[in-house]
C-alpha cells in the first residue's frame, strides 16, 4: 500500500518494531505517542512523530488525518491494577471506540487492529479464531482486550471501515526500550532470579515476525477476518528456564509449585501491591488462566492467507536473551 501509516502506541515494544519494519519497505511512516519529547526509540529513523493519546479524540483526530493504514497498537497491558475499571478496562475500551471513529471520521482506507490470543477460549486446542474467551477469572487484561476488540468490529460495522485484526502471541525481541513484563520475565530467568517453577505456558512470538505479519494483514487480510499471529506450540517456563541455562551456566532450575500454593502466593502479592503500589510479578487469574495449559495454536489461516511464517519458539526465546545480554541494565 502507499499513502501515510499511523502506527499508534508506536515508542511500544510491538509499535516500534512494526515502525522499522514500515520504513525498511519504504512507507511513509506517522508513529503517535503521548511523550514525542522522549525520542530514544525513534533515533535515526525517518518517521514523523506526533501526539495523540487514546483518550483524546482530537489527538486521534490530527493523528489519522490522510492517514491510509491505521495499525492500532497502543493499549494498556496490565493484568493487576488497585482500580482495574479505571486503569485498565476504560482506557482499553473507551481508547479503543476514540481511535476507531476517529479513523471513520478522517477517512482511513485500512485498519489493522491489535487484539491479543488472550481473547480465544482455550478448552480445545488447537486453538483457532473462531472463538471468543468468556471467563475471564477475574483478569481485567483479559477482559479489556476482549471488549475492545468487540467493540471494534462494532464500530467497524457501523461505519463500514476496511477492517482485520490480528491475535499476537506472547511477545519477546529486540527494541524494547521500557522492558515489558515478559521481557522483564525472561530477563531475570536469565540472571537466575526465579526461585519458583510456576508451569505457566506461552505462546512467544518473535516480535519482529509479528510485524511483518501484521503489514502481510493490511495488504492480503480479508475484511472482517480476525488471524493469530504466535507460534503453534507453547513454550513452558521450566522450558524457558533451561534455554536460560544454555546461556549462563549458573542459572539453577527451581522447584515446581503447585497451583494451590501460586494461588495463596498471588493473593499475598496482590495484598502487598496494594501497600506499595507496585504490580505483582504474578496475580491469582493469571495461574488459573495459564497454569499447565499447553496450548497450540492453529496458525493454518494466517499461514494460507497472509503468508505468515514465524521463528519456532524457542529460537525466539534464545534470540530474546541475546538481544537482553546485549542491551545491558
Amino acid at each position: 500500500m502507499t499513502g501515510i501509516s499511523l502506527v499508534t502506541g508506536a515508542n511500544g515494544h510491538l509499535g516500534n518494531n512494526l515502525v522499522r519494519a514500515l520504513l525498511a519497505r519504504g512507507e511513509r511512516v506517522r508513529a503517535s505517542v503521548r511523550n514525542p519529547q522522549n525520542r530514544v526509540p525513534f533515533d535515526g529513523l525517518e518517521c514523523d512523530l506526533v501526539q495523540a493519546d487514546l483518550m483524546d479524540k482530537d489527538s486521534l483526530l490530527r493523528a489519522s488525518e490522510d492517514v491510509q493504514t491505521l495499525y492500532q497498537v497502543a493499549a494498556v497491558v496490565r493484568h493487576w491494577s488497585p482500580d482495574p475499571e479505571a486503569e485498565i478496562i476504560r482506557p482499553n475500551v473507551e481508547g479503543t471506540r476514540n481511535v476507531v471513529e476517529a479513523a471513520a471520521e478522517q477517512g482511513v482506507e485500512r485498519i489493522v487492529f491489535v487484539s491479543s490470543e488472550i481473547t480465544l477460549e482455550g478448552h480445545v486446542s488447537p486453538v483457532d479464531e473462531s472463538s471468543w474467551r468468556a471467563n475471564f477469572h477475574g483478569n481485567p487484561y483479559a477482559r479489556a482486550k476482549t471488549e475492545s476488540e468487540q467493540l471494534a468490529w462494532q464500530l467497524a460495522g457501523e461505519h463500514d471501515l476496511n477492517m482485520v485484526s490480528v491475535l499476537p502471541g506472547t511477545i519477546v525481541g529486540p527494541h524494547c526500550y521500557r522492558l515489558t513484563p515478559t521481557m522483564r520475565y525472561l530477563k531475570q530467568a536469565l540472571n537466575g532470579e526465579v526461585f519458583l517453577d510456576v508451569n505457566l505456558h506461552f505462546n512467544f512470538v518473535d516480535v519482529r515476525d509479528l510485524a511483518a505479519g501484521m503489514i502481510a494483514a493490511a495488504q492480503k487480510g480479508r475484511r472482517g477476518e480476525r488471524y493469530i499471529l504466535a507460534t503453534e506450540r507453547s513454550i513452558s517456563n521450566r522450558r524457558l528456564i533451561e534455554l536460560a541455562q544454555e546461556r549462563n551456566p549458573k542459572v539453577k532450575m527451581p522447584p515446581r509449585a503447585p497451583k494451590h500454593l501460586l494461588l495463596a502466593v498471588g493473593t499475598l502479592m496482590e495484598l502487598a501491591s496494594r501497600f506499595t503500589g507496585k504490580e505483582p510479578m504474578m496475580v491469582r487469574s493469571q495461574v488459573k488462566i495459564f497454569y499447565g495449559n499447553d496450548r497450540r495454536m492453529d496458525l493454518s489461516k494466517a499461514r494460507d492467507e497472509l503468508g505468515y511464517t514465524s521463528r519456532d519458539p524457542e529460537t525466539a526465546i534464545r534470540e530474546a536473551f541475546e538481544y537482553l545480554k546485549t542491551r545491558g541494565p
